[in-house]
């Protein structure tokens, strides 16, 4: 990372011009593919933006197929060639209507995966949907950020169906997709995110729980509810997005 980047200035945008600024530093060769991306901290002091500015620019790097977080190694530029032939672009997750315009989205694809994954799982799909399962139960214990364990969860799902096109749409969505930072802001305490994220928790539970015992139209209800579930949690934090 290039320490004499200029700071970025305008309130409100933050995230879209530091998704802008790294996105030309991998264009123009000075991150290449397969560089891992700096530390957190230090984007932080090099553009003089806040952690949630980081994490947000890095969620829509992630939707935008330009990097890929691997859970606690670190965040990697893809190769052009890995950029997927679908990908959701900054500017289509700069507001709420249409990270719920996604969500739609996603309730129909997702809904039937889960389906196909019932059908078609196997016991190493079902071990590695326990892995995020456990990964998503100690965030929440930990006071940590569950996002990663989250969009886990749904690519293994995605996995789970034997069908590449379904894993290929949820590595090109990336993690950008959780509305996490959306959902917390409108949670005034930890006890009340605690309580959020518990509750999805039990929604995953149940989704797993259908694949697991191989009941197709059981799984297609808990994921549906699930995704309408965080739809409507997204819409009751702005009515003005219905």
């Amino acid at each position: 990372m290039d320490t004499a980047t200029t700071s970025l200035k305008k309130p409100g945008g933050l995230a879209i011009q530091l998704v802008h600024a790294m996105t030309e530093q991998i264009r123009s060769g000075r991150l290449k593919a397969g560089d891992k991306l700096p530390t957190e901290a230090a984007i932080m002091k090099d553009f003089g933006v806040s952690r949630t500015v980081v994490r947000e620019a890095i969620s829509r790097l992630q939707a935008s197929g330009w990097v890929d977080t691997r859970h606690g190694i670190g965040t990697f530029v893809l190769h052009q060639s890995e950029h997927p032939s679908f990908r959701i672009s900054p500017e289509h997750m700069g507001t709420l209507r249409e990270v719920i315009a996604l969500l739609e989205f996603r309730i129909s694809v997702e809904t039937e995966a889960a389906a196909l994954a019932a059908i078609r799982r196997t016991p190493e799909n079902l071990a590695e949907l326990q892995t995020a399962l456990r990964a998503f139960h100690s965030a929440i214990e930990e006071g940590r950020d569950a996002v990663a364990a989250d969009h886990q969860f749904h690519q293994e799902i995605a996995r789970a169906t034997q069908n590449h096109h379904f894993t290929d749409l949820m590595n090109s969505l990336g993690a950008g997709v959780i509305p996490r930072a959306r959902i917390s802001s409108i949670l005034s305490s930890d006890p009340e995110r605690q309580n959020y994220l518990r509750r999805v928790n039990q929604e995953h539970e149940s989704i797993y729980n259908a694949i697991a015992a191989q009941d197709v139209e059981a799984a297609r209800a808990a994921m549906r509810t699930h995704l309408a579930n965080s739809r409507e949690r997204l819409r009751k934090s702005d009515p003005d997005s219905n």
